[in-house]
């Protein structure tokens, strides 16, 4: 029971089935494993988000990746900027997502929604990993700002946009990861704690966090193993294309 409420603590948003892989508990099965924790109060809940954030811009780019196949890290990043509501003022993040290994590669805590916050973003993400094939995003004004788009021509990087939710769907799904399974729940209280809990919480995410679409592992875990070559075949994913009939 000391190491479920630690596990909690850590990753206060994982649910109870994510908790069995990461405990691996040898004296009870899964099934056993959820229903008593369940029981035992470990059940999440979740909130609406509401706020926008995308002011969209004529879709200066095409979507390069619908039904693309991904077999290897920076090949497609995506990113989206998201609110965060603490002590009755509006902060806000930008993820960027590896969406092969859904790992973090940059981010960025600011109190308005100009695009340097998106450019330091992208400047951390390049300063610890390969340019990407190709850039992703909605169409957010902020991504078509001089500085971002020269940044990425530089590294050889082709820019893609998203016309719906849909087309974005991994830089949407981190934006609420963060929130509400770690955040929330921690509940920062002024914009210092607010961007002292965000490295944690891309930290914890990155390093810890088992992905079930990673065969359970981290991200990091899954990088690491895919740059050993430690997986028998091949992992490949196909990004979503809502025009396939």
């Amino acid at each position: 029971m000391l190491e479920a409420h630690e596990l909690r603590n850590e990753h206060p948003g994982c649910g109870v089935e994510k908790m069995y892989y990461a405990l691996k508990p040898e004296f009870m099965g899964r099934d056993r494993f959820i229903e008593l924790f369940m029981e035992l109060g470990f059940r999440l809940e979740h909130k609406k988000n509401y706020r926008k954030t995308t002011h969209s811009v004529a879709c200066e780019y095409p979507n390069l990746i619908k039904g693309m196949e991904v077999n290897a890290p920076n090949t497609i990043w995506q990113s989206d900027i998201t609110y965060i509501y603490v002590n009755d003022r509006f902060y806000y993040a930008v993820f960027i997502i590896d969406v092969y290994t859904k790992k973090i590669t940059g981010y960025k805590i600011s109190n308005n929604m100009r695009a340097t916050a998106n450019v330091e973003a992208l400047k951390m993400a390049v300063r610890d990993h390969c340019f990407p094939k190709i850039h992703h995003s909605d169409r957010g004004g902020q991504y078509i700002y001089k500085e971002y788009v020269k940044l990425l021509k530089e590294g050889a990087t082709q820019i893609s946009m998203a016309l719906s939710a849909q087309d974005n769907a991994y830089a949407e799904r981190i934006n609420k990861t963060i929130k509400e399974e770690y955040l929330d729940r921690w509940k920062p209280m002024n914009f210092e704690q607010l961007k002292k809990f965000t490295k944690r919480a891309v930290n914890q995410y990155n390093n810890r966090r088992p992905h079930n679409n990673l065969g359970r592992l981290s991200p990091v875990e899954f990088e690491r193993r895919w740059q050993e070559k430690g997986f028998s075949s091949q992992p490949i994913i196909t990004i979503y294309d809502n025009n396939e009939p």
